[in-house]
């Protein structure tokens, strides 16, 4: 096992396109580090310069104590595992298991107790002198996740390995990775579009965007404290509802004007956020989450702190219940939305808009359906706030 450094990392290919600029992630020993980020943002570059398949342009990687900008790939002491699983076709489970450490010139007897004991761990003992056209997906992605282990590396590489399988199938060999990387304790970079991969997998997780590191943090704290616009549409499922907002003081008493409407705004969220009275008067990005939207019929909620609209769409989901419905205040427009939009493939919402689309997580017990008019309670100590020229997180 090592840790893994990356000190102001960049890669500039030959026409002068940046791929990746300024990367600095210190990955600890043992740690699983997942980079995510919509596609072309750098990550899979980043993990190839890892590997030894990209060229490093600036910057310094060190993998364990060893500076390996110059080191070749095959002698860097890592493991990749690939999208496409890259097994060899007309190689049974046991031979595509064991190919590299036949390459490396190892006796069949050095090779055979290691090869077995991956395939125990992995569940493929059975199919062992099967070939991959026989196996399922799941099954092919073990084998490929098998050659990467019987090498005993000291830092496994993962890029988007799952997203070739269906979507029961990738929820069962996420559980699957998550176990193995953790019981083998072997440090590992994992590059995903998914988020809901990055924050069940990950110990931490890095944003990255245009090839820049946008934030690195545990999923939890990512969700709960989004450095930015961009970071904060990015993760979480649903993503985080963008209103534009004033904010007042009125007598001592914080106001949150939505459009026509003005809600109580929660006397915590200035104490968590005392850089917010700096804006007062001003436009800003209000961020809300939808578990943080709520049946006001269920909670009770006093009318100051509600909002009213029509039930647009809803989707019952056992243990939650989606509303969605709009609020007549002006969409949020910026290259944050609009990049977060195409990722989401989704048309970008026009500059004119006078409405933003909004979506509550209301509780199951709720009965609020499509074309009801509701009442909306907002959790206003838990309101994210944004500059609306940088996308900064006001803290």
């Amino acid at each position: 096992m090592a840790e893994v450094a990356l000190a102001a990392i960049g890669k500039r290919y030959a026409d002068g396109t940046r791929a990746v600029e300024n990367l600095s992630l210190q990955i600890a020993d043992g740690e699983f580090l997942v980079l995510v980020g919509p596609s072309g943002c750098g990550k899979s570059t980043a993990l190839r310069m890892i590997a030894g398949l990209e060229d490093i342009s600036e910057g310094t990687l060190r993998i364990g104590d060893r500076v390996v900008n110059r080191v070749p790939a095959r002698d860097r002491d890592v493991a990749m595992v690939f999208q496409s699983y890259a097994l060899y076709p007309h190689l049974d489970v046991y031979d595509n298991i064991g190919f590299g450490l036949r390459l490396r010139g190892m006796r069949d007897k050095e090779i055979a107790p290691r090869v077995n004991a991956v395939a125990d761990t992995l569940g493929l003992t059975e199919h062992l002198r099967r070939r991959p056209a026989s196996l399922s997906g799941g099954q092919r992605q073990r084998v490929a996740m098998g050659r990467a282990m019987v090498r005993e590396p000291a830092v496994y590489l993962m890029d988007e390995p799952l997203s070739n399988l269906d979507a029961k199938l990738r929820v069962q060999m996420r559980a699957e990775i998550g176990r193995i990387t953790r019981r083998t304790g072997v440090t590992t970079v994992y590059v995903t579009h998914d988020q809901t991969e990055a924050m069940t997998l990950g110990d931490r997780v890095a944003v990255m965007r245009k090839g820049l590191l946008q934030q690195v943090a545990a999923p939890q704290e990512l969700y709960d404290n989004p450095v930015n616009m961009f970071v904060a549409g990015f993760i979480g499922s649903p993503p985080m509802n963008l209103v534009e907002g004033v904010f007042t003081d009125d007598g001592g008493v914080l106001r949150l004007a939505l459009g026509e409407r003005s809600l109580r705004v929660d006397d915590t969220l200035l104490h968590t956020k005392p850089g917010l009275r700096a804006y007062l008067g001003r436009r800003v990005v209000v961020g809300v989450r939808a578990e943080d939207l709520r049946d006001a019929a269920l909670d009770r909620a006093e009318q100051d702190t509600t909002l009213v609209a029509e039930a647009e769409l809803t989707e019952a989901l056992g243990s939650d219940l989606y509303v969605h419905f709009s609020l007549p205040v002006p969409a949020v427009v910026s290259e944050d939305t609009r990049e977060l939009a195409r990722d989401a493939g989704a048309e970008p919402q026009h500059d004119r808009a006078d409405r933003t689309a909004v979506v509550a997580r209301f509780s199951p017990r709720s009965t609020a359906r499509a074309g009801d008019r509701i009442s909306v309670s907002v959790d206003t100590a838990r309101l994210h706030v944004f500059d609306a020229d940088t996308g900064r997180s006001i803290h």
